[in-house]
């Protein structure tokens, strides 16, 4: 092909797009200033010249722009009826190239005459596609084989139109940048190539035809097995390929279908499953399933037939994981899952719009419809797409024009390209076959069985389980050889565990997964939801303003924050929160049952904690504050303050202790790739519990309020995985931490505040190497006390950003020198957070709790330190004699009994008194 030819068939294409798209522009004009009645028939006439045009040059053209139109085609679920009646022919045979053509090719490739090499060579072929045309022939032992020829001269036609559809969509995402089509041009650019060497096709169907079993007699099929028929493969050259030959008829003939009686949706939903395995068992799937890729065996029970694998991709281990987690993500409406997902990927959007991109990830895998219906969908699709624009826009405060021109895709990885195009294939199938799927229950099975797969390979199989961070100590090293036997045991999924003893770390390990659909490996840090396990981290906040002289313990809530001082909760003091003692034990339990989604407003819960009324006088009975604790807490703290509650965590604590990135409550955008997934089994939970007969129990019941109910409380473990609650300021649960960032908090605790030295880089990534920009959702909150007394008024940093004060920053640490967090002496605010010596009366006597903190004590009751343990089994104490600081966190929850083992263990390695509640081999599950 010349210059002049190349260059005549660069301007028509050019040409041709330039000329719809002036079309379709001027017909918006046009519909403006129409009747609404005559607006469905301007564009009907539209859709069918244009239409009309595009057939016209694509079988002028052939090459690439064949297979274009044959995928436009198969899109009967959104693209007009006359686009998909008239590119249809393209299904069918185009006009084939002259048999002297065909045969020379065979010859030249296989290096034999026509005589030689076949007993009989049909002349006419049984199609003729956009690169090759396929003859019948029999062999000369009788066996009857088809023959793919390659076109001559076809290699040059296609890379030459591979260039100009480029060039096309770059100017379309000049023009149009909302629909910036590059990545999926520029993967086929990379994939389509390899269609022209007829050797990688063989290859290609060996494999598919290996990975679905197609030629298994085995009577103990998996679930996962499918109903298909492959070619086997004769012979192959670069140009030449030679299949045995199958009798089958094409998806298109319907005639043939019904009077054989072919099952349409079963035929359907076969072929979505091959690829369902193809996809997420194989990691390696035929690219191109339009319907002339397809045939239907004429012999009961009418097997689909799967035909040409020149396009072909193959995905890694890490995609296709990510992939099959996208999809379940999408199934059950988890926004973190889905964000994970795409990190994994590769895929970047422009902005946080997790809710939108969950509606466009169902989008994509939403049940199809028949093509009668196409219409309809196109429109709700319209409007669907509409509506989030405007979401965008509001969100990134863009003018009409600039969001006209916003694509909120910044990165779209080439392995998803071709997935798309298969499901929108696949799609455009079933919509031309008058059927409905459903990709949720069809594909379901195959994306769970590849992760549930490589869930079950346990330490025993996999040498990477515990993560390969340093050593640092004799201990550690016992304790990864005693997790690898518990996770043998299937005790564990995922696992951190941290230790420091005087002042130095000696433990910092991580092993197992990070979910039951996330077989990506723990990292140091990595980020688990520790429930009440937050409680100790927020009770140090409050801790710290008193320490700053912005708050006393024994001073009256209401003083501090005037509008909690109504419905008799005037007299309620700091302590009597931090003790539990408030008699608000049961505010806001209705809100699980009214609109648990309430958890995430912030400011909603701060309003209603400060209405409801006590039910029992302060200090008079320690019960439990398993939900309000949080609320209260952070209102104290946010009004004694002036500031946002997540402001005084960074400068109280994620700064100062150089934790950055690993201390959340509420977590910011952009860490979802870093989260543990909670997994519950309610039965196991149910059996661990003990009887309510033995002494831990009727301990436990004592200080849980009335409205706490277990089953009610392990059916919330699911709305903690959630994006919104995640998000949320839950100051009473929601922390998100890793386990060397609390057990550093820890550390500094159990010397007073002292910060303990730098954590060692040789563990990466470096703690307090991640960004850290929280985003705040809490108001500004009054200046005024109701006692006449000015909170700090220094000015913030950015009043613009942050309507908050700012109070004076801590120290540096870099030197790590006697940095502090606090100033009183240690064996002060020892006392203050257990409630003893000067602090004794602020507490109810002989309860479990200190001041914000759970009060640990020895098997012979004497109290050791302080901490707090949260639901499921996550725990986080100091021992202050021994100068002994332990986190212990996991995701599947065992409620204590696991994590009684591990401190069990190592508490006996070091000598080390046991906490009361490890201290039996029954664990008492001091629930939050």
């Amino acid at each position: 092909m010349g210059w002049g030819n190349i260059y005549k068939r660069r301007m028509k294409v050019f040409t041709l797009a330039f000329m719809i798209y002036l079309d379709y522009k001027a017909l918006q004009q046009r519909e403006k200033l129409s009747k609404k009645s005559k607006r469905d028939v301007l564009w009907e006439k539209a859709h069918e010249r244009n239409a009309k045009r595009v057939l016209k040059l694509i079988v002028e053209l052939e090459g690439l722009w064949v297979k274009m139109g044959q995928y436009l085609s198969t899109r009967a679920d959104v693209l007009p009826e006359a686009y998909i009646s008239l590119l249809r022919q393209l299904q069918d045979s185009l006009p084939p190239r002259g048999l002297e053509e065909v045969c020379s090719t065979i010859e030249k490739q296989l290096g034999q005459s026509m005589n030689v090499l076949f007993k009989t060579f049909v002349s006419v072929p049984l199609a003729t596609a956009s690169i090759a045309q396929v003859h019948r022939a029999t062999l000369h032992d009788g066996q009857e084989v088809v023959v793919k020829v390659q076109h001559a001269g076809i290699k040059t036609i296609i890379l030459e139109d591979l260039k100009n559809a480029k060039s096309i969509v770059d100017w379309i995402a000049w023009a149009e940048p909302q629909y910036d089509f590059n990545p999926m041009i520029d993967e086929w650019i990379r994939e389509a190539p390899k269609e022209l060497d007829f050797d990688h096709e063989a290859e290609n169907t060996r494999k598919v035809s290996r990975n679905l079993g197609c030629k298994s007699e085995a009577l103990d099929k998996k679930p996962e097995h499918v109903e298909v028929l492959i070619p086997k493969v004769i012979q192959s050259t670069e140009k030449v390929l030679i299949l045995e030959y199958m009798d089958g008829i094409r998806l298109n003939d319907s005639r043939a279908l019904e009077e054989l009686g072919v099952d349409k949706q079963k035929l359907v939903e076969e072929i979505t499953r091959a690829y369902a395995h193809q996809i997420y068992v194989d990691g390696f799937f035929n690219g191109d399933p339009h319907p002339g890729n397809f045939l239907v065996s004429r012999e009961p029970p009418h097997h689909p037939i799967l035909l040409d694998f020149g396009l072909t991709k193959l995905l890694s281990s890490s995609v296709k994981y990510a992939l099959a987690k996208m999809f379940l993500a999408a199934a059950e409406g988890d926004h973190v899952a889905l964000l994970s997902a795409f990190a994994e990927m590769g895929l970047k959007l422009r902005l946080d719009a997790p809710e939108q991109a969950m509606e466009i990830t169902n989008v994509f895998f939403r049940a199809t419809t028949p093509a009668t219906e196409a219409l309809q969908t196109v429109k709700s699709l319209t409007e669907q797409r509409e509506k989030n624009m405007k979401i965008i826009q509001e969100k990134m405060k863009l003018s009409k024009k600039e969001v006209k021109r916003f694509n909120p895709i910044d990165a779209f990885p080439g392995d998803i390209v071709i997935f798309s195009r298969v499901l929108n294939l696949l799609r455009g199938l079933s919509s031309s076959m008058d059927v409905r799927i459903s990709y949720l229950n069809i594909m379901r099975p195959f994306a769970e069985s590849v992760l549930k797969s490589d869930m079950n390979h346990g330490p025993s199989s996999n040498p990477k389980w515990v993560c390969d961070s340093p050593v640092h100590s004799d201990v550690e090293a016992k304790l990864r050889r005693f997790l690898v036997e518990l996770g043998n045991a299937d005790r564990i999924l995922g696992i951190q565990i941290c230790a420091y003893k005087d002042g130095q770390v000696i433990i910092d390990t991580a092993a197992g997964v990070l979910g039951k659909y996330d077989p990506r490996p723990v990292q140091p840090d990595s980020l688990f939801p520790v429930f009440s396990v937050s409680k100790g981290v927020t009770a140090g906040m409050v801790h710290w303003l008193v320490d700053k002289g912005k708050l006393k313990l024994d001073e009256n809530v209401a003083n501090i924050w005037p509008e909690f001082g109504t419905n008799g909760k005037d007299q309620i003091k700091v302590n009597h929160i931090l003790n539990h003692t408030a008699g608000l034990h049961n505010a806001l339990a209705s809100i699980a049952e009214e609109d648990p989604m309430l958890f995430g407003d912030w400011d909603e819960c701060l309003k209603r904690i400060a209405m409801v009324a006590p039910e029992t006088e302060p200090g008079r009975e320690q019960l439990y504050h398993y939900l309000s604790y949080g609320w209260l807490c952070g209102g104290i703290i946010e009004h004694a303050s002036g500031k946002k509650f997540q402001d005084i965590l960074e400068e109280a604590f994620v700064r100062p202790l150089n934790v950055e990135g690993e201390l959340y409550i509420g977590i910011p955008p952009g860490v979802e790739s870093r989260l543990a997934t909670l997994t519950l089994d309610i039965p196991d939970v149910i059996r661990s519990l003990p009887k309510p007969d033995t002494t831990s129990s009727r301990s436990i019941s004592t200080t849980l309020p009335s409205s706490f109910n277990f089953e009610r409380t392990a059916s919330l473990i699911p709305l903690f995985n959630t994006l919104n609650v995640r998000r949320a300021i839950l100051p009473a649960a929601n922390g998100h931490v890793s386990a060397r960032a609390l057990a550093r908090y820890y550390a500094a605790l159990v010397d007073g505040g002292v910060v303990p030295p730098r954590h060692s880089s040789s563990s990466l990534p470096p703690l307090g190497s991640h960004p850290h920009h929280p985003t705040f959702s809490s108001k500004k909150t009054s200046n005024n006390r109701k006692d006449g007394r000015k909170k700090d008024s220094s000015p913030s940093t950015s009043p613009s950003s942050d309507p908050y004060v700012r109070i004076p920053e801590t120290e540096d640490t870099s030197d790590d020198v006697d940095t502090k967090i606090f100033t009183n002496p240690k064996s002060k605010i020892h006392d203050a957070f257990l409630g003893s010596g000067d602090y004794k009366d602020l507490i109810f006597p002989d309860g479990r709790f200190g001041l914000g903190f759970r009060r640990v004590k020895a098997a012979d009751g004497s109290v050791i330190g302080f901490g707090h343990s949260g639901l499921g089994g996550s725990n986080a104490y100091c021992d202050i004699n021994n100068r002994f600081a332990i986190t212990v966190i996991l995701n599947k929850l065992s409620f204590g009994a696991l994590t009684g083992e591990i401190i069990r263990f190592i508490c006996s390695e070091l000598d080390l008194p046991v906490p009361e509640e490890y201290a039996g081999s029954m664990v008492s599950p001091l629930i939050n």
